[in-house]
């Protein structure tokens, strides 16, 4: 069934009982795994919090092209640092 982007609407009462457990335990795995990443790297909170705080400010007609703009910036760890540092303050 093709849903949005041409995505396929799962229907997980297609999987066996076996197929479901180890879906339910890939899921789970995964959400450890990212929260494990994201507590060792407090900058992508930052990094993330700042891309919004420009959005909602500027509001851009363009915004993908407002995000490649942002995050290709060369001078973008310089000011996710800066800020880091001064949340630390």
């Amino acid at each position: 069934m093709a849903g949005n982007g041409g995505l396929i609407k799962l229907d997980v009462g297609e999987l066996s009982a076996e197929q479901q457990e180890k879906l339910r335990r890939f899921k789970r795995k995964t959400r450890i795994d990212n929260e494990k990443y994201l507590r060792s790297h407090p900058e992508v909170e930052e990094l993330m919090a700042d891309f919004l705080r420009n959005v909602l400010g500027k509001r851009p007609a363009d915004i993908h092209e407002f995000a490649a703009d942002h995050f290709s910036n060369p001078d973008l760890r310089v000011v996710i640092d800066s800020k880091m540092e001064e949340n630390i303050k």
